[in-house]
């Protein structure tokens, strides 16, 4: 996995809505993000399952992220 590939998805994570972040399942958030990602830039399988994986590997940090967004929000 890229630099380029790594900021789309982080990219794609500020963007998604904080509301989305907290209430998918791990395995719905994954695909949510990945077809966010599509949108943008269309990704090869090999890239799809290395972004998988490594999404899956962040969740906790991604639902901090959504956690902090709706406390700065309050």
């Amino acid at each position: 996995m890229n630099a380029t590939m790594l900021r789309q998805l982080w990219s794609t994570v500020e963007e998604t809505q904080t509301q989305t972040l907290r209430s998918l399942d791990d395995t719905s958030l994954v695909e949510q993000l990945l077809e966010n990602l599509q949108q943008k830039r269309p990704l090869a399988g090999d890239d799809m399952e290395e972004l998988a994986s490594y999404i899956r590997s962040h969740l906790i940090l991604i639902r901090e992220l959504a956690e902090g967004r709706l406390r700065s929000m309050a």
